[in-house]
């Protein structure tokens, strides 16, 4: 019974980063790849044909496996994210928030751009 529950409990979590990831496609604020990586992680807990399904893919399973044998990042992937991240702290700027608030956002993002940029190219 615990093991149909935590691998109930597994499939979830990998089905919801699945969709927000999809989400993600379309909405520049969501970040697509760390919920791919994310389902591809959770569904190697308890969804083993989800994880094959995204390890299998065209264009998913090539990054999927980068990371998780080198925890390599594409070039072309950082650069995209450091436009749509240094994007979204340029709208932040222009949102009437607290200054607090903007200059908390505006570290946090910087610091991914910064560790995402420290990470190995793709082989």
């Amino acid at each position: 019974m615990l093991t149909g529950t935590r691998n109930l409990l597994w499939k979830l979590v990998a089905a919801i980063a699945l969709t927000l990831g999809i989400i993600g496609l379309f909405l520049p604020v969501v970040p697509t790849v760390p919920f791919i990586l994310l389902a591809a992680w959770a569904s190697s807990k308890g969804w083993p044909q989800m994880e094959q399904y995204l390890l299998a893919h065209e264009y998913c399973g090539p990054h999927i496996r980068n990371w998780r044998e080198h925890g390599s990042v594409s070039r072309r992937a950082k650069y995209l994210a450091a436009v749509t991240i240094s994007s979204s702290i340029f709208i932040l700027w222009w949102m009437p928030l607290q200054l607090w608030l903007q200059i908390s956002l505006t570290i946090i993002m910087a610091s991914v751009i910064l560790w995402l940029w420290r990470r190995p190219d793709a082989v």
